[in-house]
């Protein structure tokens, strides 16, 4: 039989249509495995797919024992051939190239057919680690990936016709039947699913495995298995009853997607290449490991060694490590990581959660000195993690100074390793449990460490000081196994000055994995002694910083201070060298400083090597060199991307037509601009897209209001790529046609007239005909000749003056005296909505004019109209698909027409037109659990909160100018809103929630509500009232308050668990995470009128709505408010702002006007 292999994650045993028949139209017509189908993607060269048959007795063997598992009733189950597919680094369709890092979301999995005499079986493996997307853009809809054996078309013998065979899921509609593939099983084994497929023609009957409970890991004794590397007879198709392997070459074949011809079949193909052992997969193992295969998976400072049974890295003089991560001798480390658990402190039956808490590191290597800060530790914990040192002992071990012949925790373990550790403090017998993950070095060259706390410490006083005294710590080695044990004491000084001394006895233990090749490698000294000194803790409470400071020293047992080689003082750390210099012993005392690589000096003063400058050539053709300090990082130019080595850049059109247009590495204008065309090949076509003229490479927007296309009597509103007319008040129509509105005044006409009624002779006669007239002294609201209130208000009586906002209403300090007129402006923003925006992408549906809710739900944002205040629940429509991204909050730009929204998965702050466009990048920077977003659409500016860094920040709309606006007294900051010049936040934090208030500057910070709270998680404001409502899970209310008398009310109680609120009108709309629904209050009634359940049931997160018009408000930074960079607005002002980070360009200057 004939086998196709299929990059959508399926193998087929007949021709396969074009894929639009088949994806998300399950079951098909033809017979086919589908390991894990979906709409994948291999284009960008990192996505490869490899198989080959295989009769290797290693092969057979692995197979029969996962089918013996699986079947353990059966005997006789000898393999006589395998089939072994491989799907690498697969992404979903469409997410290259949109500039939101979702292509960085990889799937790597397995199929294994195992033939026998009578049977045949399935054997299917997926990663440990889980799957990293689970859902592919399908027909613009989003789709689980699915698995299973599908029999296709089958003739009966009765019949002419064909009908649908068998289709036998392994996975259902829900998502976490997929979750479940890498954590549950048939064989017994997490991640691995056997099936008995029966003979050709297959899956007429399919039996799975019997062994759905899992083993105990404990109790087994098998190594992990890693993928296979290439053989050399291994082709894209194959049929079996003809096919014999052939020895030749081991040579590389890549096969291109082919454009599909427009109603032709698309077939996407492969990409035959070798694979990578640290993929975390449970598949096969092979004794082909050489350095031929594998030598790239050894640092650049190292060489590779071949061996009886495999290879081994070696880090090349100069250098130290295991092999697979090497660092330059007395090179300065950093480390980086989080902190997570829950710590009882004292006899507190409340815990301390730590979630996420940065923790950062720094080793001077060349004497051994480490530094280690936690950051965000609560008050109620910090003084009580100070004797707590070994925290950072640890990274101490890893980068002590090395006496001869002994060697430091990185030399050994390369910076990865797992490191368990008891501590029992007495004389209370408080225990506490420390987890520790080193994960070896990152792309920017920083240690990475994961930590987990678990357990009680004895309470310190806030205040106290702690001193822990020089200790001794012994290492005993094994292979693959460290252990050590000790006594230390510390002494506690209370704040009224009484000393307590205590201790703890501490025992940890680190596993690693070393090359098992080389047993003439020197192994570590069975025993070590690590002498510590120099120890320095201390809480910072203004900060709530723990830190931590040490000398480390590795070396014997038996080391004397008067043994000769202690006194060098290249042992010692006392030789002054650069700290990125290493300190070279000679005899006696002598010694030289000698500048690490990548620095040059003397060794007592060092200073960096500009690589790409003194070797323009270091990264070769095509390719562009980045200095960093001590090394240099090479990057592939446009049009050109690594080849397998990881090194030499390749032109893509070398190797295979390239669509530049998705992957992004074409030279078209930007998004909003042009549009990039694909013709074919590796060529594309550049055009500039409505609204906009020139060549395609260079748009410059069309002002279409120069060209007369509204009405006479509208207002025309010139905006990037588009215009908008609006007619003029005291007409109406839309702004092509305008009709005088003679029948109804504006708001400002009937304020007049109250005014001038009020206070007119009410009398009958002769004065009943004169025109009304105000009383002397009686103020009478001016209007401008289309009925809008003027912008300065003046009361001639009095002799003031003062602005007003479009409703009327006196701008706060704005009052001027007698001979002084203030500066009114309205904000043109305010006033004219702007335009539909470019062409729609794909993934992006259109909302149709009017007002619409937004909501954010899984991986997708929805949209549904209303009518009135009615939900048109027949007309919800997905607005945007974000395929495996969690999106917590969204915001709408009224001015824009432009939808952001924050998501905790990348994290990242993006944004997109309603109407059409790309897909944004804002913020992707230094963000940790982003869930509140809010748009000021009069000074264009964003705020957001983040939980993990418990901050509050602003930037302008394009995320630049960030500043940080509050970082204290932040526990768990979630929703923010805002109100011309203010700002508003919930903290749900479980022991003190609270709703805050300040100026948009940072300026006037208050606590608005503390008591009766819960879980404040929605919050909105509603500007025509002037009402800030909120959402709480916790006292399940939704309640709202005038922040100005501090006046609250009830609206509902008794919900179930809201989310997110808006306002609109007279109504609230809330996510409910338990209804999985959006729910409507009028606040009238205090009673819910509409629900709202989405076709598909998850958890509903962030809501909006997409006003058709902006609130008109006084805009205090108009232009900029002549800011050098930040304008943020306060009551009666603005302050000019620096970001936190400062930028190439004009100087910055702070000042408050």
């Amino acid at each position: 039989f004939y086998v196709t292999i299929n990059t959508n994650g399926f193998v087929a045993f007949a021709d396969p249509p074009a894929e639009d028949e088949y994806l998300g139209k399950m079951p098909s017509s033809f017979n086919m495995i589908a390991a894990l189908l979906g709409d994948l993607d291999s284009s960008d060269g990192k996505g490869r797919v490899y198989f080959r048959e295989d009769s290797s007795p290693d092969v057979l063997s692995r197979s029969a024992e996962h089918i013996k598992r699986a079947f353990p009733r059966d005997d006789g189950v000898e393999p006589t051939s395998a089939l072994v597919v491989t799907w690498e680094n697969m992404v979903a369709q469409g997410t290259l190239g949109r500039g939101d890092e979702l292509d960085a979301k990889r799937n790597t999995f397995q199929l294994v057919v195992a033939s026998m005499e009578s049977s045949s079986c399935a054997i299917l493996l997926y990663p440990i680690g889980g799957l990293q997307f689970l859902y592919t853009s399908v027909g613009g809809e989003a789709k689980l990936l699915e698995a299973g054996f599908n029999e296709g078309l089958v003739k009966s013998w009765w019949s002419w016709s064909a009908s649908q065979g068998t289709y036998f899921r392994t996975t259902t509609d829900e998502e976490t039947s997929i979750r479940d593939l890498t954590e549950k099983t048939t064989s017994g084994q997490a991640g691995v699913w056997v099936y008995e497929i029966g003979s050709s023609p297959f899956f007429a009957s399919i039996t799975p495995g019997m062994a759905s409970s899992l083993r105990d890991e404990e109790n087994t004794t098998e190594p992990p298995v890693t993928l296979l590397p290439r053989q050399p007879d291994e082709q894209t198709t194959m049929d079996f009853s003809t096919h014999e392997p052939q020895a030749g070459p081991e040579e590389e074949e890549e096969f291109p997607t082919p454009a599909p011809a427009e109603n032709q079949p698309s077939y996407p193909d492969i990409v035959v290449v070798d694979e990578d052992e640290n993929l975390d997969v449970n598949v096969f193992r092979y004794n082909l490991e050489t350095c031929a295969h594998n030598s790239h998976k050894c640092s650049a400072f190292a060489d590779c060694r071949d061996y009886s049974d495999g290879y081994c890295c070696h880090c090349r003089p100069g250098f130290y490590g295991n092999g697979k991560d090497c660092v330059a001798d007395g090179k300065p480390q950093r480390m980086s990581g989080e902190v997570n658990g829950r710590v009882f402190v004292g006899n507190s039956t409340f815990p301390v959660e730590l979630g996420n808490n940065d923790l950062h590191s720094y080793v001077v290597a060349n004497d051994g000195r480490a530094y280690v800060a936690i950051s965000n530790i609560p008050k109620s914990l910090g003084p009580s993690l100070q004797p707590l040192s070994s925290l950072g002992g640890v990274i101490g071990w890893a980068f002590a100074l090395e006496q001869p012949g002994y060697q430091n925790g990185f030399s050994v373990t390369g910076g990865v390793f797992s490191r368990q550790a008891e501590v029992i403090f007495q004389p209370g017998n408080e225990r506490l449990s420390i987890k520790q993950r080193f994960e070896g070095i990152d792309e920017h060259d920083h240690l990475v460490v994961r930590t987990d706390l678990e357990g009680r410490l004895p309470a310190i006083l806030q205040g106290s000081s702690v001193q822990i005294n020089p200790y001794k710590e012994i290492y005993q080695y094994d292979r693959n196994f460290i252990t050590s044990s000790s006594n230390r004491d510390y002494t506690v000084t209370s704040p009224d000055g009484a000393v307590q001394t205590r201790s703890y006895q501490w025992r940890q233990t680190v596993t690693f994995q070393s090359c098992p090749h080389d047993e003439a490698t020197r192994p570590a000294p069975s025993t070590q002694q690590l002498s510590v000194d120099q120890i320095f803790v201390m809480f910072d409470a203004d900060n709530n910083l723990v830190r931590y400071a040490m000398s480390n020293r590795i070396g014997s047992v038996h080391s004397e201070s008067s043994d000769v080689p202690e006194q060098n003082p290249c042992f010692t750390g006392r030789h002054g060298c650069d700290i990125n210099a290493a300190c070279r012993p000679g005899e006696g005392l002598q010694f030289t400083c000698e500048c690490t690589n990548g620095f040059t000096g003397d060794g007592r003063y060092c200073h960096d090597i500009d690589e790409c400058r003194e070797t323009p050539q270091v990264c070769g053709s095509n390719a562009v060199c980045s200095n960093q300090p001590g090394t240099f990082r090479c990057e592939c130019a446009r049009g050109f991307v690594f080849a397998s080595d990881g090194k030499t850049c390749i032109g893509t059109s070398d190797d295979r037509p390239v669509d530049h247009c998705q992957r992004g590495t074409h030279d078209c204008d930007g998004p909003e601009r042009a549009l990039c065309s694909y013709t074919g090949g590796s060529a594309y076509a550049c055009s500039c897209l409505p609204g906009f003229v020139g060549n395609g490479r260079g748009c410059r927007d069309v002002d279409e209001c120069q060209q007369e296309r509204c009405h006479r009597d509208a207002v025309c509103s010139n905006t990037q790529g588009s215009y908008t007319c609006q007619c003029q008040p005291g007409f109406h129509g839309d702004g092509f046609r305008c009709s005088p509105t003679s029948s109804e005044k504006t708001q400002c006409e009937r304020h007049r007239e109250s005014a001038q009624t009020a206070t007119a002779t009410s009398g009958s006669g002769f004065f009943s005909f004169l025109r009304p007239r105000p009383a002397v002294g009686q103020y009478v609201p001016q209007c401008n000749e289309h009925g809008a209130y003027e912008p300065t208000q003046c009361h001639t009586s009095i002799g003031q003056c003062w602005c007003v906002d479009a409703n009327g209403q006196e701008i706060p300090n704005t009052r001027t005296g007698p001979g002084s007129t203030p500066l009114c402006e309205l904000t043109d923003d305010a006033v004219t909505p702007p335009p539909v925006g470019p062409t729609p992408r794909p993934d992006v549906h259109p909302v149709a004019p009017g007002t619409h809710l937004l909501f954010a739900q899984s991986g997708k944002i929805e949209h549904v109209p209303l009518d009135g205040y009615n939900m048109k629940m027949e007309e919800a429509k997905p607005l945007l698909h974000i395929p495996d991204r969690v999106v917590i909050a969204v915001a709408y730009d009224c001015v824009e027409k432009m939808v952001y929204w924050t998501d905790i998965t990348g994290p990242a702050i993006s944004r997109a037109g309603i109407s059409g466009g790309d897909i944004s990048p804002v913020i992707t920077t230094d963000l940790q659990s982003p869930e509140g977003i809010a748009i000021d659409h009069v000074a264009r500016l964003l705020f957001w909160t983040d939980s993990m860094r418990d901050t509050v920040e602003v930037s302008k709309l394009d995320g630049s100018q960030r500043r940080v606006l509050f970082d204290t007294d932040l526990i768990n900051p979630r929703p923010i809103v805002t109100n011309p010049a203010r700002l508003y936040w919930a903290d749900w934090n479980r022991d003190g929630p609270k709703i805050e208030m300040s100026n948009m500057d940072g300026t006037d910070r208050i606590v608005l509500v503390k008591d009766d709270l819960g879980l404040p998680n929605g919050l909105t404001f509603d500007l025509d009232n002037q009402q800030l409502c909120w959402a709480d899970a916790g006292t399940r209310k939704v309640e709202c308050m005038d922040p100005h008398r501090r006046l609250r009310r009830k609206i509902v109680e008794g919900i179930q668990y809201p989310f997110s609120l808006v306002s609109f009108g007279r109504n609230l709309y809330y996510t409910d995470w338990r209804r999985e629904a959006v729910v409507a209050v009028d606040r009238q009634s205090e009673k819910e009128t509409e629900e709202f359940l989405p076709q598909k049931r998850s958890r509903l997160y962030g809501i909006t709505t997409t006003p058709t018009q902006c609130p008109q408000a006084y805009n205090y930074c108009a232009n900029n408010g002549g800011c050098s960079h930040l304008c943020l607005p306060r009551l009666g002002g603005f302050t000019c702002r620096c970001p936190d980070t400062a930028s190439a360009g004009a100087p910055c200057e702070e000042r408050n006007l």
